[in-house]
């Protein structure tokens, strides 16, 4: 299980041109290689007309899954370095395409090389980097006498208040880190004198952007 890694928010594309060859980089964060392969196949479609659609993905807590593919060029010259990209910035789960429209001057291994490590990065900055990390849904239920105390505390150590019932009692719902949930239910536990029931709710991943988190 991830508790914490670094992937894609969402689909990104960016265009560049080199030497008359137009290159587009495509990035989407992927959960297994269904995902991965269908992403490949819609660039595919979408670009049937172009000289070469290049791929390469990561999927898995071990980096299990890596494919990719040259799509014609030479070898070594494409599918690797877009592999590598991924690699190096230490992405999971993400898949980058690069669409390759030939423009008529060849590049030679080198700039072939280049030119593809700039479109792989370009779409993966396109598709914004972030770190996903896993939290833990708490569901805290307290009377109104304590209610005021606890969310003081939830906000004051900037805790995620994802929603707050109002009914015979009241019942916040609280994202924790989920490595530091047992902390946390201890720390409520002691800051209402056990005078609060506290379940346990869904796994769920956020995305952190900055000091943002977004689901």
């Amino acid at each position: 299980m991830f508790y914490n890694y670094k992937t894609i928010y969402g689909y990104g594309c960016k265009e560049i041109e080199i030497k008359r060859s137009r290159f587009i980089g495509h990035a989407k964060p992927v959960q297994n290689e269904d995902e991965a392969i269908k992403f490949i196949n819609s660039i595919k479609s979408t670009h049937k007309d172009a000289t070469h659609n290049v791929y390469a993905y990561i999927l898995g807590e071990r980096d299990e899954i890596q494919r990719y593919s040259d799509d014609g060029e030479p070898s070594g010259t494409a599918g690797v370095p877009v592999l590598n990209v991924i690699k190096n910035e230490g992405l999971k789960n993400t898949a980058v395409v690069v669409t390759r429209y030939f423009g008529g001057i060849l590049l030679g291994a080198g700039g072939l090389i280049r030119a593809y490590v700039k479109s792989a990065k370009l779409g993966l900055e396109a598709a914004t980097i972030v770190e996903k990390i896993l939290f833990k849904s708490v569901h805290i239920t307290v009377d109104y006498t304590l209610f005021g105390t606890v969310q003081n505390d939830l906000l004051k150590n900037n805790y995620l208040i994802k929603d707050i019932e109002y009914a015979d009692k009241v019942t916040l719902t609280v994202y924790v880190q989920y490595d530091k949930k047992d902390d946390f239910i201890e720390h409520i536990v002691n800051l209402t004198n056990a005078k609060s029931f506290i379940e346990n709710g869904s796994d769920v991943y956020l995305y952190k952007k900055g000091d943002k988190y977004l689901e």
